[in-house]
This record gives structure tokens, sequence and C-alpha cells, in this order.
């Protein structure tokens, strides 16, 4: 999901603590409930306390980035001296993701946000793209519905002032942004009973928001995130190399020994180069590999006479935009993330797209609402022609330079449905497509195991929030709510035995048990979107009242 899990923090010492004393309870719906009522005050930051400050993933000393041109905030300068944090101004206004790149600042740093915002959890200790929009969902339910606004607002000031919604507010991660919720984000918040005093504050706070929605979606259009001529989009990271957030050589010298393991996977991956180039090599290097110069994660990552290609890293760092990192569905370890129009990704923009039509509804732009819905059918319209399969019932990822569909099913074949873009007869063959996915404990990410977390049997509350609410819209009550048990009863089991809840689980196990081979092998606490999704399913279960002979598609409603 993020990077490079390090330092067990404050809140992993006291889970440990806990968990003796939770060993042997057994599975109980309230106390896991209370526990997520009391974890948003545990797992929510802002400028008053300093740890909010603090990178475990780093070890420098702290630095806040303002952006330039901002005016310098309302005691600031105290908070730089109680919490021992140097501020600074970023050097330039930035208006798009890659215009600043993080190695153009003398120092790694956190990116100011004005309001109080939720972090998952662990060493996870800043505002993150997509988990943020689950957070969110959380918080509605639980009726915060002003901190879910400030979730919103953070958000927005992203994109005015950092080019877009970030991975995360790290100076490290400012060359690519995550999945795309931010309509999402705005149109629930304008929904939410008590996120504004009026309508006229709500108006007012539509009328700011609308242009930023529209200015993060074109993040997704712009060249370097289209997927060829498919008229879909990709995931892509505008920086070269290995990421910035990358402490050490060890995870891409494990990617080169893997690759040359299994002869003919992982093709276009390595090159043949020296451990130790002369200047001329390490000039050919820099245009096909990385910059050893620049870089000493990229002068380490080497093994056996070979580096890793700088077409690898574009794709390691699109894999990290997408969130599924690390998985083996997109390449081994997510190599040709960059090379496929995905059903996920385009999925969340055909809902971006129906979003910003009923919001420019809102605000009487009635012909730009129509330019939305166009947008909307087109997306559909590609998604129809190379990412459903008829003879296969599913939505599969397309390999646009290779020009071929994946060979191996991925969960996200029922994002559409969340999305609203399936027909009836798309959402019966999908429902069927089920026991492909369906374990113990839920979904699983596919049907085949690599050691990486994004794989089998791994699976995820965003991704079995998002399917199980997909098939509820479309009148797949039963089946919902089957699968809606099976995860909560896979998080209560968890929080059982360990007295937290966590960042994944095992499907097939139906508990916590995940042991990592390939990638990130930690299962980090908290947990932000874990907490959201279970306080989600469990409305699902009390909001489904038809019967179950009732069940079969029909028009999706939203969730």
């Amino acid at each position: 999901m993020k990077t490079r899990p390090r330092i067990v923090s404050l809140l992993g010492a006291t889970a440990l603590v806990l968990s003796s004393a939770a060993a042997a309870a057994t599975p109980d719906p309230a106390r896991t409930q209370a526990y997520i009522h009391k974890a948003w005050d545990t797992l929510t930051r802002s400028l008053d306390d300093c740890s909010a400050l603090h990178d475990p993933k780093m070890d420098a000393r702290p630095v806040l980035y303002l952006p330039a041109g901002l005016a310098r905030p309302e005691g600031i300068d105290k908070v730089a001296q109680r919490c021992k944090v140097e501020v600074r101004t970023l050097p330039r206004r930035i208006t798009r993701l890659g215009e600043l790149m993080p190695a153009a600042l003398p120092a790694e740093g956190l990116l100011y946000l004005p309001k109080p915002y939720v972090v998952p959890g662990g060493q996870f200790n800043e505002m993150y793209g997509w988990d943020s929009y689950f957070i969110q969902l959380g918080l509605l339910a639980d009726r915060r519905d002003a901190l879910a606004r400030d979730m919103t607002d953070n958000a927005l000031f992203e994109v005015e002032h950092y080019g877009g919604v970030l991975n995360a507010n790290r100076t490290y991660y400012l060359t690519r942004s995550q999945p795309p919720f931010l309509s999402r984000m705005v149109s629930d918040v304008l929904a939410a009973p008590g996120a504004f005093k009026d309508e006229a504050e709500r108006h007012a706070w539509l009328v700011h928001a609308y242009p930023l929605v529209v200015s993060n979606y074109r993040i997704w259009t712009r060249p370097e995130h289209r997927a060829g001529d498919t008229g879909l989009s990709r995931y892509f990271d505008l920086g070269q190399g290995p990421v910035p957030e990358m402490h050490g050589s060890a995870y891409y010298r494990g990617v080169i020994e893997w690759v040359l393991a299994h002869p003919g996977e992982g093709s276009g991956y390595l090159v043949k180069a020296s451990e130790h180039p002369d200047a001329a090599e390490a000039a050919k290097l820099k245009a096909g590999s990385c910059d050893i110069a620049a870089s000493e994660v990229c002068a380490g990552a080497w093994a056996k006479g070979y580096r890793l290609s700088a077409d690898y890293y574009l794709g390691d760092r699109a894999m990290r935009e997408s969130g599924f990192d690390t998985n083996f569905h997109f390449g081994p370890y997510g190599g040709a993330t960059h090379h496929y129009a995905g059903v996920g990704l385009n999925s969340l923009l055909y809902r971006y797209e129906r979003d910003l039509h009923d919001l420019a509804l809102q605000l009487g732009k009635v012909a730009e609402a129509q330019q939305w819905a166009d947008a909307a059918a087109r997306r559909k319209a590609a998604m129809d022609k190379y990412l459903w399969q008829p003879s296969r019932g599913m939505y599969v990822d397309y390999d646009f330079v290779a020009g071929k569909p994946s060979s191996g099913p991925y969960v996200t074949t029922y994002w559409p449905l969340w999305a609203g873009l399936a027909s009836k007869e798309q959402a019966a063959a999908l429902a069927g497509k089920l026991p492909v996915f369906e374990r113990k404990g839920g979904l699983s990410m596919d049907d085949a195991s690599s050691g990486a977390q994004w794989d089998e049997p791994f699976g995820w509350a965003p991704t079995n929030w998002l399917a199980i609410c997909g098939l509820d819209s479309y009148g797949f009550h039963q089946d919902a709510g089957r699968l809606a048990r099976k995860f909560m009863a896979t998080v209560e089991t968890g929080f059982a035995h360990d007295g937290t809840i966590r960042e994944k689980y095992n499907m097939v196990k139906g508990n916590a048990d995940v042991k990592i081979t390939a990638g990130y092998t930690t299962n980090v606490i908290g947990f932000g979107w874990t907490n959201a999704a279970y306080l989600k399913l469990r409305q699902l279960l009390e909001n489904t009242k038809a019967p179950a002979a009732a069940q079969g598609a029909q028009a999706p409603t939203s969730h």
C-alpha cells in the first residue's frame, strides 16, 4: 500500500501490551466496534501534536514545508520551537504533479496541511491519498462529520498547493498521486448533515471545491497517464529511477535476484551492467537504468552482473501510485503497472466523471454537466471494448503495450459495480465469478499466490468494501451480506487474538496471520481503512432488508 515499514510506533507497542490479555478472548463485535470508536482520536494528527511532524520511516530531523505564496500560518513559529521542527517554504508554486522534484529540496519533510486529519496507523504517520477516502467513510458512519470535512479540505488544499491529491503529504511523494476518490469525498461531505451550518455555507464550499476537483481529475487525462490510444488511463509516477523514499538497495537487489531465478518472467526488467561502472558506462546507465551519481540506492541496486532497467523503475513507481505495492498481477513486483489500462483505475474515473456531472448540475452548469456525462459514456465504451471479456465473464486489465488482456483475474473486476457502469448482464456474470475470489475470510485479491501482499491469499478492507458495496447496489444482497459477515468475522477474530485491527488479512485462514515473502513483510496496526470498512459493512447489513428470494440484478444505488 505504501512504502518501507521500518519502526514500530508507540501505538504498536501499546498493541503488543494489549495482545497478551486479548489472546484468549473470543470474537466480540461489541468490543471490536468500541475499539474503532476510540481509534479515530488515536489516529488523528494536527500541528498541535508534535508527533504529527515526525516521520517514523525516516531518521532525519523533522522538517515542515509550507507552500510557496501561502501566508505564514498563525502560531507556526511556536510549533517549530516547541516541537523542534524546522519550518521551510517550498521554492516555487506547484500547479501540477512533477513540477518540483523531491531531489531539488535540501531535505525530506512533511507538507503542511491546514486541518486535522486521520492517519492510517503504525508508521504511516501522514495523510494518505486513497486511505483518506475510506477513513472518511468511517468518520461519516461514526457521525464525525466535521473531521470528515477536514479530511476533504486537506485533500483540496493538496490540489491547490501541491498539484494534486498526493500519495501522502511528504515531499518524497510530490511526483505521484493515488487512486482517485476526491469527487466521492466531496460528494459525501456535501451529503453529510453535520458538515455545514446551513445551505449557504454548503453552497459556498462547493463553489470553492468544484474547480479543484476538476483540476485533480486532469491528472488522469494528461499524456503521461494515458493508456496508449485506448481512451483509458493508467498509473504513472512522474519521477525516474528508484523512489526517493526507499532506504537502501536491498529491495531492488531482491527484484534482480528473483528475475534471474525465474527465467522468462520479468521480461525487460534487467540490463547487464557493472557493479562499479566507469564514467562512460554510468552515462549510458543514466538513460537505460538510473543515475548512479544522483542516487545511492541506484548505485547499490546491482546483483550478479545486472541492474534494473529504466522501464522497470517506471513500473515500480506506477505500482506505488496504484496503491497495490507490492503485487505480481501487473508483472513480477508490479514492474509492468504502467503498461496497463487497469479496471480499477478506470472504474474510479468513470465514477469521478459521473460525480462531476452531478456537482456541475448543483452549480447550475448544465452544459458542463453534459460534457462530464459524455466523458463517462466514452470511458464506459472503451472499458467495454478493452476490459470486458465476455468469454470470461469478467472485466480484465488490459496490457496496451503488448495489446492483450491480463491472463489472471483480479478482484478489481468488481469495481465497475461500485462505479455503477456495468450492465445487468455484466453484473450477473460477475456475481457468478465470486468463487474465483471468495475464501473463508472474504475476498482474496486473486487466485495466484506469489508471496506479495496484494495477491492471494491476502485480502484488504478497501477491495472487500468496494466489491461488496457494488454487489449490494446491483441487488445481490445475499452475496453482499455473506461476504460482509465473512470479512467482519475476520476482523473480529484478529482483534480477539491481539487486541488491534490490521492493515490486511489472510482470507484463506480468515484471520490476521499474514506471512509475506515478496516485498513488504509487516502487517501494520491501527488501522484506518479497516476500521472504516468494518463500520460500513455493519451499516450495510443493518440497512439490507430485501429477502434472499428477491436477490437479482437491478439498477445500482449509491453507498
